[in-house]
């Protein structure tokens, strides 16, 4: 992002938030302090009274519009107590660092600006911007690591890209004082190493976790007419949210030509236009349930050999589901990709059923593009009537019923500091810092429930009180937590693999399955042409060592 396109960002919310604040935001103001509202002295509150989460939650408080850069410094200079324990005021003065992140949704290294201001402030460092649109993300990074001209010291990245980063010795290990800085042990189990690590060494701040989950609309599932049209199209079950895939595909059909409020009804809403390979992880999430079966613990490749699965028939039922609901879906939803399904599409009020990643849930509550706010709930993604085992060559219906398998896809954001500062120790202090200010246990709990491109990542963020403190109703977040923590601790949970290339193959992927959304190519045809191209990069990038990996991802 441009400095002219930040400041005028900057300049845009200050005016909207001049119109949404009215009392209800002064009623924040005053309980922070009032209008003298300095940043140290709010800070000294904080310790005094020994309730930094419940103040920061207040900021600027659920139901009050969308947060600004004012608010994250505020948080920032809230959360800089682990700063202030580590380091001298000053300490870094001189220091000049790079950060690498993405500027998705006019978040992340936005939210980092604000966050990390008052950190330049005390330290004395100084940072300047590398801002990325997640379509930019993969081949930027894959160019620095490719040519390994990393022109950056702090980095965003998600865990996938580790074996490709972290096996190259691109980053910094992680020093003990910040592990301790961090808290560590709060991470739900599934983000605990191997993730973050290689080789046995730590190398990740974690600042968000990911799992694709289940967000619908009640008002759908409970209006009358539409319960009655449901019965009289000759449906012997009841009018009532979907639990299993075939179920999605049933009612998505079922609402095309119908109404509710007196706008168009539809069902589930597919990205299908591609993402930087990010948008593959929408078509995994609709093929888990198929292709993770309960006593096998790959789903992507075959663990012995990395033989793609892409192309088994779990996976290209999937991809047949999406051609047989794109009819019933807005029309031009081949150019929609995730963040129109997400934002501008289900957060704005087209469509009652939807996959992302938990975002969904607090932006329903807290972001000013939401309508839908009191119409919203959530589940673990859907599961389906029999699954594929890879192993026999066989659908099967298990005797527990349909098969879950929520898509842990991502596992979550990281910061990351480059390996080139380990020739200064000043700076990579200085580095080390600021990702452990990112990575805090409190700005984590207020990065959760406000817009920001992330989701809980830590059991200390599941205490329902702290959220309805700052404004949600106990039934709506009691709820959500449940669609993020039941993914996180599902037995059947399929576990992003961790290997070289990976987005590689997702982008390979996605520009195939473009034509075959497009009517180019049948389902198998296209699948079978994806499953020969990652054959292909399995052999560039070393088959024996991508089993070696994969298995380890997996925990085998």
């Amino acid at each position: 992002m441009r400095l002219h396109d930040y400041k005028h960002f900057l300049a845009l919310q200050a005016s909207r938030r001049a119109l949404l604040k009215g009392a209800a935001g002064a009623g924040v103001l005053a309980a922070l302090g009032g209008a003298g509202f300095g940043a140290s002295a709010t800070s000294a509150l904080a310790d005094e009274e020994g309730d930094l989460r419940a103040k920061i939650l207040q900021i600027p408080g659920v139901g009050k519009g969308s947060p600004t850069d004012s608010d994250w410094q505020k948080v920032g200079e809230l959360c800089l107590g682990g700063t202030k324990s580590t380091v001298k005021q000053g300490e870094f003065a001189g220091v000049e660092l790079s950060f690498m992140g993405l500027n998705n949704q006019n978040l992340h290294n936005l939210l980092f600006r604000g966050f990390l201001k008052p950190w330049e402030a005390y330290t004395g460092a100084k940072i300047t911007w590398i801002d990325l649109a997640q379509a930019d993300y993969n081949p930027r990074l894959q160019q620095a690591i490719a040519t390994g001209t990393v022109d950056f010291d702090i980095l965003e990245m998600g865990a996938p890209f580790e074996g490709d980063v972290c096996g190259k010795g691109l980053a910094s290990e992680m020093p003990d004082w910040v592990k301790k800085l961090i808290d560590f042990d709060d991470l739900v189990n599934y983000l605990k190493p191997p993730v973050g690590t290689w080789d046995g060494k730590q190398y990740r701040v974690t600042i968000d976790g990911d799992t694709h989950n289940f967000n619908y609309r009640t008002d759908y599932f409970k209006d009358e007419a539409l319960a009655k049209a449901w019965k009289d199209a000759g449906n012997t079950t009841e009018w009532a949210v979907p639990k299993t895939w075939q179920q999605v595909q049933t009612v998505t059909k079922f609402l095309k030509g119908k109404q509710i409020d007196g706008q168009d009804a539809y069902g589930y809403l597919d990205p299908c236009k591609p993402w930087g390979g990010f948008g593959f992880y929408f078509l995994g999430s609709r093929a888990t349930a198929y292709a993770k079966h309960p006593s096998d613990k790959a789903w992507l490749f075959d663990v012995d050999t990395m033989k793609p699965r892409i192309n088994n028939p779990a996976w290209v039922r999937a991809i047949q589901d999406v051609l047989d609901a794109l009819p019933s879906e807005p029309a031009d939803q081949l150019n929609a990709d995730p963040n129109t399904t997400g934002w501008q599409q289900f957060l704005g009020g087209t469509g009652s059923m939807c996959v992302w990643w938990g975002d969904i849930g607090s932006n329903a509550k807290t972001n000013d593009t939401s309508v839908i706010g009191d119409k919203c709930a959530f589940d673990i993604l859907p599961g389906s009537d029999d699954v594929y085992n890879a192993k026999s060559g066989a659908w099967e219906k298990l005797p527990s019923g349909p098969n879950f398998a929520p898509n842990l896809a991502y596992l979550g954001w990281g910061i990351y500091v480059m390996a080139r500062v380990e020739k200064d120790e000043k700076k990579k202090k200085a580095a080390w810092s600021a990702a452990a200010h990112l990575g805090g246990k409190d700005l984590a709990m207020w990065t959760a429930a406000y817009p920001s491109g992330f989701q809980c990542y830590r059991n200390s963020q599941s205490n329902i009180a702290e959220w309805v403190a700052a404004g949600y109703e106990k039934d709506f977040i009691a709820n959500y937590l449940d669609s993020q923590f039941n993914s996180y601790n599902h037995p059947n949970g399929a576990i992003e693999p961790r290997i070289p290339g990976i987005f590689q193959y997702y982008s390979l992927a996605e520009d195939v399955l473009t034509k075959i959304f497009a009517g180019q190519l049948k389902a198998q045809e296209g699948a079978d042409q994806i499953a020969a191209a990652w054959e292909k990069l399995t052999d560039q990038i070393g088959r024996e060592k991508q089993i070696a990996l994969y298995k380890a991802s997996l925990g085998m």
